[in-house]
């Protein structure tokens, strides 16, 4: 990390490293432009309400005003934030966000009526328009994603009442979200040096990373002590959350929360259940890894804090800007050509805001819209991470770039549930890359280590969090309560199966449910698995087939939401319906143990 002296100012930065949202509007003068025009059509789609289904023409009218709207709107909306980001003090665009935020809220209520109108289509006339309407058969699948649902649509008057009960559903995340970030204080421990630090959630993924093992135990027990404080109010949160879930999948007539959640993009649930089993059915690969690391750490014992510290020395590998440049470009070329001569076209035509400056949002991200470059914000350090980081960002720039390019506005996105495969595919690939270029044994064991935690990171923990969302929801649906004690005895029993027999499962792990805000985001986390399981699938069929798996992986870049999730991943020839991906993605994390087990 650079020291705070070290950033600079904005205006100290060279303008080839900064992202060029001039390409959007020229100047602010020109977003407000636009921020009238929207304020002006908001007022024409109201002239719509309780007509739109009165002729196939007046269906297409709105639909295409509609997507006006929206095209206008997200172009004043993700320009005014990125401004923002690239420093978080300005005012002036800290002003400007606000207005598209509220901006953003009016759209969405004065188009809210849309959907519930066409689902009052009998589906015969819906046909009939489609076939006598020209321009109207564009629209066809989004309108059918609708319909598809119909069921589970309430009346106009209902849907309204569920729409004004949104803000109070969501109290206990709110609640949640309070509690874990503004009010709970972590204690202070003794760093490895002798510094007195005091705990933090930004901080103790580093802790439990220290090469001293006190301190990644005096991290652990310090922060999971603290939560054990609060565990009743925890439970109520959680469990209140959950009871939401329930009563909206009832409301709803679905046989379950997860059927519901799952629906909203067409996954079966067997996709879910696949999930589980395949991870299952693997463990054992999670058990030899285990007994690798207590191994290599050299430990009597192996605790749940020894999970995160590296089982290797770090390799400083200094990597300037240019330089990682070049060895994603050469990494990424297994992609083809016409892939990499896109990546060159974002380094030449300014899509990348590169390095770190005072004020500058954190992280890193890849955004923009349909009419705009798919930018991507950096804070490049230097380092392999950073490296990593341009690759995953740059599969995400490359999925919109592909989308937008080949889709109408309309499919010009793609689903949460493939968004993580082509960052992943990216880094895959580069990974693979460079332990093959590994100078010494030291950087490709470092590479190896740094794969392997992904797949422990992204395939085992995520799919362990998915289990116990799977099985907390099971309990309130069954007619069970959930307390503090339930609700521990079942994470900690989860973790015992998932790490198995060499590693003691400290009783303080039984509290991380109460830590992980994506329990309060309803059966999210298991796409991170899926995800992840498809990436790897899709670039070992890229590095071991060539040509013909690169041009089913374009067109999947290329698919955008033109169909389901689940069609075009078959379609790039990944079925997440079938264990196989995850049981493919797990073979490669033991021939990666295998090559790391050689080496050591």
């Amino acid at each position: 990390m650079s020291s705070t002296k070290d950033v600079k100012d904005r205006n100290q930065i060279e303008e080839k490293f900064k992202w060029n949202l001039e390409s959007m509007y020229e100047n602010d003068e020109k977003w407000e432009e636009d921020f009238q025009i929207v304020k002006k059509l908001i007022e024409q789609i109201k002239q719509y309400k309780n007509r739109v289904g009165e002729s196939g023409k007046t269906l297409l009218e709105v639909l295409e005003l509609e997507s006006k709207i929206l095209r206008i709107v997200e172009n004043v909306y993700t320009y005014a934030k990125m401004r923002k980001d690239e420093d978080t003090r300005n005012d002036k665009y800290q002003a400007l966000t606000d207005r598209a935020t509220s901006l953003m809220v009016e759209v969405e209520e004065s188009t809210s009526f849309i959907v519930p109108e066409i689902l009052l289509i009998d589906e015969s006339i819906l046909n009939d328009y489609f076939e006598n309407v020209e321009g109207l058969k564009l629209y066809r699948h989004y309108i059918e994603r609708i319909v598809r649902r119909k069921k589970h649509y309430l009346s106009p008057e209902e849907e309204a009442i569920i729409a004004q009960a949104g803000e109070l559903a969501n109290s206990p995340e709110t609640i949640f979200g309070m509690l874990n970030n503004a009010d709970m204080k972590f204690p202070t421990i003794t760093d490895e040096k002798g510094n007195e630090i005091t705990i933090t959630h930004g901080n103790f993924i580093k802790l439990m990373e220290s090469k001293d093992r006190r301190v990644r135990k005096d991290a652990f027990k310090g922060l999971y002590d603290t939560y054990n404080k609060y565990r009743n109010t925890f439970a109520v949160t959680l469990s209140s959350n959950i009871k939401k879930d329930i009563f909206y999948s009832k409301v709803r007539k679905y046989n379950s929360s997860l059927e519901a959640a799952l629906d909203v993009n067409n996954i079966p649930v067997e996709v879910y259940d696949n999930l589980i089993k395949a991870v299952h059915d693997n463990l054992s690969s999670m058990y030899r890894y285990v007994k690798l690391r207590k191994k290599v750490l050299g430990l009597d014992e192996l605790h749940m804090y020894d999970l995160y510290t590296p089982l290797v020395k770090d390799i400083d590998m200094e990597i300037p800007y240019e330089e990682g440049k070049k060895i994603v470009l050469e990494g990424l070329r297994p992609l083809g050509d016409e892939y990499i001569e896109i990546v060159e076209e974002g380094f030449n035509s300014r899509w990348i805001d590169v390095y770190e400056n005072r004020g500058k949002r954190s992280g890193a991200y890849s955004w923009g819209t349909y009419d705009s470059y798919p930018f991507i914000l950096l804070n490049y350090q230097n380092n392999l991470d950073s490296v990593f980081t341009l690759a995953h960002e740059l599969g995400h720039s490359l999925h919109s770039y592909y989308s937008r390019e080949n889709q109408p506005y309309i499919y010009g996105d793609y689903s949460i549930f493939v968004a993580e495969v082509a960052s992943t595919v990216n880094e895959a690939i580069l990974m693979e890359y460079m332990i093959s270029k590994a100078k010494n044994k030291d950087e490709k064991l470092y590479l190896l280590n740094h794969y392997l935690e992904q797949f422990r990171g992204t395939v085992y923990r995520q799919t362990m969090f998915a289990e116990f969302e799977k099985l907390i929801h099971e309990e309130i649906e069954n007619g069970r309560s959930l307390t503090a004690d339930s609700l521990c005895r079942m994470y900690k029993e989860l973790n015992r199966k998932y790490y198995g027999p060499d590693i003691v499962i400290d009783d303080e792990i039984a509290m991380e449910w109460a830590r992980i805000p994506h329990f309060y985001y309803n059966f999210y986390v298991y796409q991170y698995a899926t995800g992840f399981s498809a990436a790897i699938a899709l670039s070992q069929k890229i590095l071991k087939e060539g040509r013909e798996s690169v041009d089913r992986y374009i067109n999947f870049l290329k698919s955008g939401n033109s169909d389901y999730p689940i069609n075009v991943l078959k379609k790039a020839g990944v079925d997440m319906t079938t264990p196989q991906p995850v049981d493919n993605a797990l073979k490669l994390f033991n021939k990666l143990l295998d090559e790391m087990e050689s080496l050591l």
